[in-house]
C-alpha cells in the first residue's frame, strides 16, 4: 500500500464533487491557501491527496469549495477506512487494495464499485485526519492555536474559519430511491439496501429497526382490539394480556439482535474493527502526551471532570426531577378541578373538560423534555469528555432518567398510589395520542414546509439568472448549504423507547395503545424519510453493527416492565380474590412469579443465540484464516 501512494496523482479531469466545504465570509486569503495547499498535498507531505475546486457563480468565486477524489485514492481510501466489501466467493472480506480482483463487481474501469456515500465517508476521514505538523497557529488567525498532531479541520470547525462540511445529495439516486421508499403508498418492506447504499448504515439500521419494531407491535395489536371491544371495563381480563405482554417485550428484543447481525454482516460493518478514537472537537485541556499514542494533546483532569458531573451535573438533573414531580402534582389538582367541574355540571361540554388537563400535561411534557434536551447537552458538552462515545453515553443517560420520570411518574402514581384503572387508561391514551401528534408535526411537518418554502424562494432567484454550465451545480450547492443539519438518530430512537414504554408498561390498561402506535410508525416511516431526502443535508455514512446503547434502554425497559405488568396482575380483584385472608401471601406471590418471570427473560435471553448459526461459523471461518495468514508471516 505504501508504494501505491506515491504513483497517485492528484489530478483528474473527470472531477466528481463529493464534499463541500464552506468557509467564513472574508477568511484571509493566506488561510484559504494554506488549508487548500494542506487538502491537495500527498500524503507522504502530510496532506490529504484529494481534488478540490472552488465553486465559481456568476458572483466569482465564494467561499466554497466541492472536493473530490480520484478512483485509486478511493481504493486506497476505502482499505485505509477499514470497509469490507463482498468477495467472488461470497464471503464478507477487509477490502485491501493488492487483492481488489479477488472482490465481486470489482473492475479498474468500474468507479461504482465504491458507493458514493462509501466515498464521502473515506473523504471526511481523510479530511478530519489532516493534522498539523510544525505550524504553531492558523496562518492569518494567531489566535488559533496548533500543535503537532492537533486536527486541523477541528481547530478550524472551532475558530469559526470553517462553517460546514457536508456531503452532496445526487439527485438521480435521490429521485429513485424516494420512489421507492416514499413515493408511492404500498405494503411492504422498506428499500433497507438501497437506504444504507445511499445514507449509511446508521441511519439505514435505524429505520431497519422503525420496521422491525413496527411489525413486532403487531401481534399486540391484533390481541389489544378484542380486548378493548369485549372488556373495557372488565380488568380481570386483562392478566392474559399482561402475561403475553411479558413474553413478547423480550422476545422482541433478543430477535432484533439476530435481525441486526444479518443485516450489518450483509453490509460488512458486522466485520469492521473499532478505529482507536481520537479526542472530540470540543475537548480542551493543557497541552501533554498521551501515553497511549504518545502523540501531544491536550490533556484534562478526570478527578475535575468528575467533580463536575458528581457535584454540578447530578443535582442539576435531580433538581430537574424534582420540578417534573411538582409540575405532575399540579396536574393532578387539574385533573380534581375538571372531575368536580363534571360532577357538578354533567354536559357534554365538561365530559370534554374531563381530558383537558391530560392534555395540557401531554404538551408541557413535550415541551419540558425539549428544554431539559438543551440543559442536558450544554452540561454534558461542560463536563468535557475526551470522546465523543463517552459524551454520548452520558448524555444519554442524561435525557433518558428526565425523559422516563416526565413520561411515566404520573402513570406510576395513578396505578400504585391512587389505584384508579379508568383515570390510568384515559392518561395513558391522551399521553400517548398527543405526544405522538405533537412528534409528527415538531419533527417532519414543520421542518418540510419551512424547507419548502426556502426552496421555491430559491428557485424563483435561480431562474431569473442567467444559466451557464456550472449553475446546475452551484443552484444545488447553495440550496443544500442552507437546509437543515440532520443531528442524527438520537431523537428518532427517543421516541421509539418512549413508545415501546407505554406499550409495554401499561398497555394491559389500553390495549389500544400498540394499534396507535404501529399507525403512528407507520407515518413515521414515510415521514422520516421524506425528512432525509427532502429536509436536511444529507448526512455523512457512519459505520455501525448495531443500535448500540439503545438496545441497553430498550431492554432495561423490558425488565421494568416485568415488574410493572406482575403489580398489575396482583392488583387485580381475579388474583386478588385468591388471597382473602392475608394480603401479605400476595404480596409474595407476586414477588415469586416476578422473580420467576425475570429469570425465565434472562435464561431466554441467554439460549436466543444474538448472531444466526450461519453468521457464527462465517465469523469463525475468517478468524480461523486470519490467523492461518499471521503464522505464515
Amino acid at each position: 500500500m505504501g508504494e501505491s501512494w506515491s504513483f497517485l496523482d492528484t489530478a483528474e479531469s473527470n472531477f466528481r464533487p463529493l464534499v463541500v466545504i464552506e468557509l467564513a465570509k472574508g477568511t484571509k486569503e493566506e488561510t484559504v491557501e494554506w488549508f487548500t495547499k494542506r487538502i491537495v498535498d500527498k500524503k507522504a507531505d502530510g496532506g490529504a491527496q484529494l481534488l478540490i475546486k472552488p465553486l465559481v457563480t456568476e458572483n466569482g468565486v465564494e467561499n466554497i469549495y466541492l472536493v473530490g477524489a480520484s478512483h485509486l485514492r478511493l481504493l486506497l481510501g476505502a482499505e485505509t477506512v477499514g470497509l469490507v466489501k463482498e468477495c467472488s466467493d461470497n464471503s464478507m472480506r477487509t477490502f485491501t487494495y493488492s487483492s481488489r480482483k479477488t472482490f465481486k463487481h470489482f473492475a479498474d474501469d468500474n468507479h461504482d464499485f465504491l458507493t458514493m456515500a462509501e466515498c464521502q465517508y473515506i473523504i471526511k476521514h481523510e479530511l478530519e485526519n489532516l493534522r498539523a505538523k510544525n505550524e504553531k497557529i492558523i496562518p492569518g488567525y494567531p489566535q488559533a492555536k496548533l500543535y503537532p498532531g492537533k486536527s486541523i479541520v477541528r481547530r478550524l470547525l472551532t475558530s469559526g474559519i470553517l462553517v460546514q462540511i457536508f456531503p452532496l445529495h445526487d439527485r438521480e439516486e435521490l429521485k429513485k430511491l424516494s420512489h421507492n421508499w416514499y413515493g408511492r403508498v404500498k405494503v411492504g418492506y422498506q428499500p433497507l439496501d438501497d437506504i444504507r447504499c445511499y445514507f449509511g448504515e446508521t441511519i439505514a439500521l435505524y429505520f431497519g429497526f422503525l420496521e422491525y419494531f413496527t411489525f413486532a407491535l403487531i401481534p399486540m395489536a391484533v390481541i389489544g382490539i378484542p380486548y378493548y371491544v369485549f372488556a373495557w371495563e372488565d380488568y380481570d381480563k386483562y392478566v392474559m394480556f399482561a402475561t403475553f405482554n411479558l413474553l413478547w417485550s423480550t422476545v422482541i428484543l433478543e430477535v432484533w439482535k439476530r435481525m441486526c447481525a444479518i443485516l450489518t454482516y450483509r453490509w460488512g460493518t458486522l466485520l469492521m474493527k473499532r478505529q482507536f478514537e481520537e479526542p472530540r472537537p470540543g475537548f480542551h485541556g493543557v497541552l501533554g502526551i498521551n501515553p497511549v499514542t504518545g502523540r501531544e494533546e491536550p490533556v484534562y483532569s478526570s478527578i475535575k471532570r468528575q467533580l463536575r458531573i458528581y457535584l454540578v451535573s447530578l443535582p442539576f438533573v435531580c433538581l430537574c426531577l424534582y420540578f417534573s414531580l411538582y409540575v405532575m402534582m399540579i396536574y393532578f389538582d387539574l385533573e380534581q378541578w375538571a372531575l368536580d367541574y363534571h360532577e357538578e355540571n354533567e354536559s357534554n361540554f365538561s365530559s370534554l373538560m374531563l381530558y383537558v388537563p391530560s392534555i395540557i400535561y401531554a404538551v408541557v411534557i413535550e415541551i419540558m423534555n425539549r428544554i431539559y434536551r438543551y440543559a442536558a447537552e450544554f452540561l454534558t458538552s461542560w463536563e468535557n469528555h475526551r470522546l465523543e462515545s463517552s459524551y454520548q453515553n452520558h448524555l444519554i443517560l442524561k435525557v433518558l432518567v428526565f425523559n422516563f420520570l416526565n413520561c411515566f411518574a404520573s402513570l406510576f402514581y395513578i396505578a400504585f398510589v391512587l389505584f384508579d384503572m379508568k383515570l390510568l387508561r384515559q392518561s395513558l391514551a391522551t399521553l400517548l395520542i398527543t405526544s405522538q401528534i405533537l412528534n409528527q408535526f415538531a419533527e417532519s411537518l414543520l421542518p418540510y414546509w419551512l424547507q419548502k418554502r426556502y426552496n421555491r424562494r430559491m428557485k424563483k432567484r435561480m431562474c431569473s439568472k442567467k444559466t451557464d454550465t456550472d449553475l446546475s451545480i452551484a443552484e444545488q450547492v447553495n440550496m443544500e448549504k442552507e437546509m437543515g443539519t440532520y443531528l442524527g438518530t438520537f431523537d428518532d430512537y427517543l421516541e421509539l423507547f418512549l413508545q415501546f414504554g407505554y406499550v409495554s408498561l401499561f398497555s394491559c390498561v389500553y390495549p389500544l395503545a400498540a394499534v396507535f402506535a404501529v399507525l403512528n410508525n407507520i407515518t413515521e416511516i414515510y415521514s422520516d424519510a421524506l425528512k432525509m431526502c427532502r429536509v436536511y443535508k444529507r448526512p455523512f455514512a457512519e459505520p455501525t453493527a448495531s443500535i448500540g446503547v439503545w438496545q441497553l434502554a430498550f431492554e432495561t425497559m423490558s425488565v421494568i416492565s416485568v415488574v410493572t405488568n406482575c403489580i398489575l396482575i396482583g392488583m387485580s380483584p381475579e388474583v386478588d380474590a385468591l388471597f382473602p385472608d392475608s394480603k401479605m401471601d400476595l404480596v409474595l406471590t407476586v414477588a415469586l412469579v416476578e422473580h420467576l418471570l425475570l429469570a425465565i427473560k434472562f435464561i431466554m435471553a441467554f439460549v436466543i443465540p444474538d448472531k444466526p448459526r450461519e453468521i457464527q461459523m462465517k465469523l469463525a471461518k475468517l478468524e480461523f484464516e486470519s490467523l492461518e495468514a499471521l503464522k505464515q508471516q
